[in-house]
């Protein structure tokens, strides 16, 4: 039977040559991104003992438009041979031997740094104890550089570690030996599956995407990307350069950075799709960009134009800065001003899609678009909507939306989720008792009570800055402006037998500023309240304690008794906030 590849050998020194001339290419089905630095380590350190480390797959370019080169500098020819599987491993190995950088994850351009200890024949990424050590040979990218003279380059290290201290004659030889040994991996051998010319770019996608699956296990997200780089390749570098545009200011343009969320691309993706298809399970959507019909299982080229066009529509509104930018905006309304303070980036996104729903299909008038997805939002943080199953849970929310005709029905099937969600009854038992009722740090009901406390315009504890003033985000200090406080202090409780969970819960704690933080210190309440409550007013004091939930005489108080209460009131504040 006729098979669709050959069997190629080449050795890690033919590979890199090639790469460097160009003749072996990225094509755009893969993103130039690389493993972290502890699996190159174990790669290079795998080879150096004779493991095998598997094999590539190569796709013969019988196309003459542009691919992407590994690495960031620009190559001599257009490349005869694009990698389909193996990228990572290979990339790896190209920035390391020849000191390239490489684009990380998150968009950044850094060089991989992997030393070696000769004498135990030990790889490392450099710390600060290996990086003074001088048993390190602290870049191994310097006996790779094909210029570099290897005699020296070793005589200068047993120089600088025979000044730390004395080597014998086999210490001297062991350490010859094996960094000549490290060199030597340049003839290291691999081998390569290389597909032929004649096999579609489609065909090329299909193959990665089951070799994927039958070892690492790749996200539908990634399998449409896959089909983006084939059919839409520009439609994939936007959605990446947006992402990556999240993440640094630009002072000369409008950018998608902001101080709330450093999106992927797959997220902004989900995003596209549920604008596009009103769906939120990528499996259907990776299918119908196949152009599979889902009824009766046909494919269509024809279908698959047609579901792309209507991707790309979607992808362009979502990527569109002002649209993200004023989406953010009605995060702000709803008192979540940095992104410490989301727990959850499904509610995020999937509010996204309904602002972008209601913008772009049902024309809703911004001013009410906004107050609407900030209710929106607050109720899916509070209530915690799209944590478990948040695919099934989105898929829900959307078919409500299939009856839907104007502006109005669309805000009236959001209030009546809304209303379904929260009840009196969440406000008076589920919150106090359940979101409430722990020691987590990262408790959405917290998060939500500092929203509360930003919408009301509070103020810190004891305090006369504004709680929004101290939680901006950007600015930076050895210090944070505001801190979470126990009000009974750890050693006042622990002396009276309450454990660590009890100790440490969220009703226990109120933001003051970190000064005042210091100087409460392990102080009682008795002792420390009535010095602070002389700096305000009877009438401030009685802000002060609405919006930090405080009882009258609290001090005082049994402190399970202090945290019933107290719960109760975080609840009372966050529901004034939400109305």
């Amino acid at each position: 039977m006729a098979t669709l590849f050959r069997k190629v050998d080449y050795n890690l020194q033919s590979l890199i040559q090639n790469i460097d001339m160009g003749t072996i290419g990225l094509p755009d089905i893969q993103r130039p991104f690389v493993w972290k630095d502890t699996k190159v380590r174990d790669l290079f350190d795998s080879m150096y003992k004779g493991y095998p480390v598997g094999y590539f797959l190569f796709w013969a370019n019988a196309y003459t438009r542009e691919n992407k080169g590994i690495g960031t500098n620009g190559k001599q020819k257009t490349p005869d041979l694009l990698i389909v599987d193996g990228q990572q491993r290979l990339t790896s190995l190209f920035a390391v031997t020849r000191a390239q950088e490489i684009i990380r994850e998150n968009f950044n351009k850094e060089h991989i740094v992997i030393s070696f200890k000769p004498l135990e024949e030990k790889f490392e990424i450099p710390d600060a104890a290996s990086k003074r050590s001088p048993e390190y040979f602290q870049n191994i990218s310097d006996i790779f550089n094909p210029n570099a003279n290897l005699f020296s380059l070793t005589n200068n290290f047993i120089t600088k570690l025979q000044q730390a201290r004395e080597l014998s004659n086999e210490e001297i030889n062991t350490i010859q030996n094996n960094i000549q040994k490290l060199k030597n991996l340049e003839n290291y051998p691999f081998s390569a599956l290389e597909l032929d010319a004649s096999i579609t770019e489609e065909q090329v996608a299909d193959v990665f995407v089951r070799i994927n699956s039958q070892g690492k296990k790749l996200n539908m997200a990634d399998f449409i990307l896959t089909l983006m780089s084939v059919f839409w390749d520009d439609g994939r570098k936007e959605i990446e350069d947006f992402c990556g545009a999240s993440r640094t200011p630009d002072k000369t343009k409008a950018t998608s950075y902001n101080y709330i969320i450093e999106p992927r691309p797959d997220q902004m993706l989900r995003v596209a799709v549920g604008l596009g298809f009103h769906r939120a399970r990528l499996q259907y959507v990776y299918s119908i960009l196949r152009g599979k019909d889902l009824k009766t299982g046909e494919f269509s080229n024809e279908r698959r134009d047609t579901q792309f066009e209507q991707l790309k529509k979607a992808q362009k509104a979502t990527l569109d800065v002002q649209n993200f930018h004023d989406f953010l905006k009605a995060i702000h309304l709803a008192g979540f001003i940095k992104g410490d303070y989301i727990s959850s980036n499904n509610n995020l996104l999937y509010s996204y899609v309904f602002f972008l729903i209601g913008r772009e299909q049902y024309q809703v008038k911004l001013h009410d678009l906004k107050n609407l997805i900030a209710k929106w939002f607050f109720m899916c943080t509070l209530t915690k909507r799209y944590t478990g199953s948040p695919e099934t849970r989105m898929e829900i929310d959307l078919a409500k939306l299939r009856n839907v005709e104007n502006d109005r029905d669309f805000i009236e099937v959001l209030n009546d989720i809304i209303q379904t969600a929260i009840t009196e009854d969440f406000w008076t038992t589920i919150l106090p008792m359940d979101g409430l009722a722990t020691s987590s740090s990262t408790s959405p009901a917290l998060y939500s009570y500092y929203a509360a406390l930003n919408i009301l315009e509070a103020k810190g504890l004891f305090s006369n800055l504004r709680v929004n003033d101290l939680l901006q985000q950007g600015i930076r200090s050895k210090k944070s402006a505001l801190e979470r406080h126990h009000l009974f202090p750890k050693a006042y409780l622990q002396k009276q037998g309450y454990d660590q969970t009890k100790r440490n819960q969220i009703a226990n704690y109120a933001l003051v500023e970190w000064d005042d933080n210091i100087s409460i210190s392990k102080k009682a309440p008795e002792v420390y309240s009535p010095l602070y409550k002389k700096r305000f007013s009877d009438q401030e004091l009685e802000k002060m304690y609405f919006w930090h939930a405080l009882p009258e005489k609290w001090e005082s108080m049994d402190y399970n008794d202090f945290l019933v209460e107290r719960r109760n009131k975080i609840a009372a504040v966050i529901k004034a906030a939400y109305d």
